[in-house]
């Protein structure tokens, strides 16, 4: 796709007076109507705005790129005007902004995302900033964007490059994967151009890999650039020359990183657990540790939310063919039985696969597989003598596993790093999964009959608790299903209140899902009346976070609790224990285990069930809402 292809001279106006930012986006609105590109202008318009609370969207050098992805737009359009006298838009550079790219983009599809790069590409080149602020109409402006659109892709995308040697490699990669990672890569190609070097950039956006590196190009090349700030796949860079670089100095200092890559000087990459860091990421401490647990919940969140949702879809069935509140309820039926039956394999996957790419994020792709291997043990609760399985240490029992596998994997490695040249291709396909099996199996299984003898004190202070004060224990499983979520004390609660239903008690387990429910719909709600306070990442989940919490899912809520654990656990165990209380004063009884929403039929006073859950997520969203600080954008003050 062309830019000229989606800019008529209709949706451009050169030499506007205007100096104020609102005012601009205001009056691009309009040119986006008037261009039919959208069908909601006030609702286009309040995104676009809300898209600049995350963020300027100047790129430096006099130019601003304000964008929205729009259910108000009805095809991907673009816009453009040029200021008479410019305007602050909070660039990066300090300069005044004079020539502004509007980009509508509807929900539906990424076209937005390749427009986006293409533009930012040729907005690298000063000379072309310069003649599309000078031209004098519209008709001008696309013949001189037109020009240099030309000039700087048609060439390229009919003469392929048959060159299979560059003097240098690199990867550019930011936060976003938007406008930086293809602004890095262009400055970095044109610093080398000028220089006489030769240079193959790979760009690692949120749209995926372009322009990827093969492994004789990478084996090839003088030196590897890394770009990034964020982490980067970096062992297929083993035994390179490395210079590592943010994705703000390629674009500034770009002859500066080049030269460097060039000199001789760069130090030799060994891919060891301690340099993963290396590619701009530059995390250290509690940064780097959280971005290993984070690496592992975003694999894992699929296999909860879809096998939580085949499960409950289940419950759903045997709701409606009014199954008995028996043992067999959810598998009552063939179609139910087979959905409940998927549904719980990959719902089992869940802990495995946090474990897993928690290890593979700290040792790479030797950690994956002691990493999974720890996550399932500690799901089934190995131990020495009974290693089949005993009492299931959770979420937290699979986290340690992840981290002890990581760890464990960058000692195994370091130990081998003096063994024979000859050796060398075993270690991956012998040593390291063989020896990092065994490591793991002896660590989970050492741990787990402690965190079984946890989770066994957890349900014997339950029931202690039962003669007291129905609502009391209420709140008090509500207090424990949001303290960690899907954890050993969040299973113990969920065990004590499946194995109520047994003994005929079906106010437990109202009580315990209705605490479950609200940390991921408090989330939702939170995101939705307090967007200043979460980032654009967690206001884009939190309203997947209904869903989950509707579905009683409470893992959705870990993500947020792992980024701001001491305001989020508090606020969320605040309003599950309001919730479920109400639902043991209320008198609400549940004959079945799970489902949510799906089997609010077979809930006692389902009113006041509903009434209680929803009190319960209002209050824990208005405390979060209240303690969590405002959001503060990168680089703004």
């Amino acid at each position: 796709m062309k830019i000229r292809d989606l800019i008529s001279e209709d949706g451009i106006t050169v030499g506007l007076e205007e100096s104020e930012k609102e005012a601009v986006i205001e009056y691009m609105v309009g040119l986006q109507a008037l261009c039919r590109n959208v069908r909601d202008a006030e609702k286009f318009r309040e995104d676009v705005l809300s898209r600049e609370k995350t963020g300027t969207t100047a790129v430096g050098g006099g130019v601003a790129i304000p964008h929205a992805k729009s259910s108000a737009v009805r095809k991907t359009g673009l816009c453009a005007v040029t200021l008479k006298g410019g305007a602050d838009w909070g660039s990066p550079d300090g300069v005044p902004v004079n020539v502004v790219f509007m980009i509508a983009a509807p929900e539906a599809g990424d076209e937005h995302l390749s427009l986006l790069s293409r533009l930012v590409t040729l907005l690298m080149n000063k000379s072309l900033i310069k003649r599309l602020s000078e031209a004098a109409d519209s008709a001008e402006f696309i013949k001189i964007l037109e020009e240099y659109d030309a000039r700087r892709f048609e060439k390229q995308e009919t003469c392929k490059p048959c060159e299979k040697t560059y003097r240098l490699v690199a990867v550019t990669a930011c936060p976003t994967g938007i406008a930086h990672t293809y602004m890095a890569a262009e400055a970095l190609t044109k610093a080398a151009e000028n220089l006489g070097i030769s240079i193959k950039v790979e760009t690692s956006g949120s749209g995926g890999t372009k322009n990827q590196l093969t492994a004789e190009e990478i084996k090839n090349a003088e030196t590897v650039i890394i770009a990034a700030d964020r982490q980067v796949e970096m062992g297929r860079f083993n035994g390179k020359k490395l210079v590592s670089a943010s994705t703000g100095d390629a674009i500034h200092k770009a002859e500066e990183v080049v030269l460097s890559a060039v000199s001789g000087n760069a130090p030799v990459y060994r891919h060891k657990g301690e340099q993963k860091e290396k590619g701009g990421v530059g995390a250290t401490g509690f940064r780097a540790l959280y971005g290993y647990l984070m690496n592992g919940v975003s694999h894992m969140l699929p296999f909860v939310v879809a096998g939580g949702l085949f499960i409950a879809v289940s419950f759903l069935i045997d709701t409606v063919k009014a199954i008995p509140e028996t043992a067999a309820f959810g598998s009552g039926t063939p179609v139910s039985a087979f959905l409940n039956q998927i549904g719980g394999i990959v719902f089992s996957f869940m802990l495995p696969v946090l474990s897993g790419y928690i290890s593979m994020a700290i040792a790479d792709r030797p950690g994956f597989l002691p990493g999974f291997a720890g996550g399932w043990l500690a799901n089934i609760g190995s131990t020495f003598a009974n290693p089949a399985g005993d009492t299931s240490s959770g979420f937290l029992g699979a986290m340690f596993a992840g981290f002890a596998a990581g760890f464990t994997m960058l000692l195994l490695e370091a130990a081998c790093d003096s063994f024979p040249a000859a050796l060398e291709g075993l270690k991956s396909v012998l040593i390291y999964p063989i020896m990092g099996l065994l490591l793991i199996t002896v660590i989970v299984c050492g741990v787990n009959p402690l965190m079984g003898y946890i989770n066994t004190w957890i349900s014997d202070l339950l029931h202690a608790l039962n003669g007291v004060s129905a609502v009391a224990l209420g709140a008090v499983l509500g207090a424990m299903m949001a303290f960690d979520m899907g954890g050993p004390v969040n299973k113990a609660a969920y065990v004590f209140g499946t194995a109520s239903i047994a003994t005929g008690n079906l106010s437990v387990m109202a009580a315990v899902m209705a605490g479950g429910m609200v940390p991921p719909l408090a989330i939702a709600l939170a995101t939705s009346i307090f967007p200043g306070k979460f980032s654009p990442e967690e206001r884009k989940n939190g309203t997947v976070n209904y869903v989950l919490g509707l579905s009683f899912i409470t893992e959705g809520a870990i993500p947020y609790a792992a980024s701001d654990p001491l305001r989020v656990i508090p606020s969320s165990m605040v309003g599950a224990a309001v919730a479920s209380g109400l639902s043991m004063l209320f008198g609400c009884t549940l004959g079945a285990p799970h489902g949510g929403v799906f089997v609010f039929p077979v809930v006692g006073r389902w009113a006041y069930y509903l009434m209680s859950v929803a009190i319960g997520s209002v209050v824990s969203a208005l405390i979060l809402g209240a303690v969590k600080k405002t959001y503060a954008v990168k680089g703004k003050k």
